[in-house]
């Protein structure tokens, strides 16, 4: 099933308001944010990274980046780096690669979301392509997916 499908089956059954819209193709965070007319810290980004041998799932605004000494002491991991494309494609199936939207888990995965991102009431996030955004209410994002909130990003 495509990964636009499976969220919007997802959101609906949980009753939660959201909308889906296009834009021409990006691939960085900054040039959606742009291309999708919300600020950067209102675009969330997910940023896939390896801790030990786990996978885990961060989500951070658009205009931030992973600060890994920070990321250690959150996840209480000797060893943390980001993952390599290869390491998490086949876990996204019905995703393009870097366009996973930030619900980890409807993979299994354990997601841990920048706390900056509390600031705003909507979230704007990838719906699993390079062309498509969706928005939703932040709260009703924390309440679906239940993030582990936490202090890992720095503004760039």
């Amino acid at each position: 099933m495509p990964i636009l499908a499976k969220l919007r089956e997802f959101l609906d059954a949980n009753k939660v308001s959201y909308s889906v819209h296009s834009h021409p193709t990006a691939y960085t965070a900054q040039e959606i944010a742009a291309l999708s007319h919300v600020k950067g810290r209102v675009l969330a980004k997910v940023v896939m990274v390896k801790a030990g041998a786990d996978l885990a799932m961060l989500v951070l605004p658009a205009d931030h980046r992973v600060d890994l000494g920070r990321l250690k002491t959150v996840l209480g991991a000797k060893d943390v780096r980001l993952a390599q494309e290869g390491e998490y494609s086949g876990v996204f199936p019905g995703c393009e690669v870097g366009a996973m939207p930030p619900f980890g888990s409807l993979f299994g995965l354990p997601v841990y979301a920048d706390r900056s991102l509390e600031k705003d009431e909507e979230v704007v996030f990838n719906a699993g392509t390079h062309t498509l955004t969706a928005k939703m209410a932040w709260r009703d994002y924390v309440r679906l997916v239940k993030p582990r909130m936490e202090d890992f990003a720095v503004h760039l």
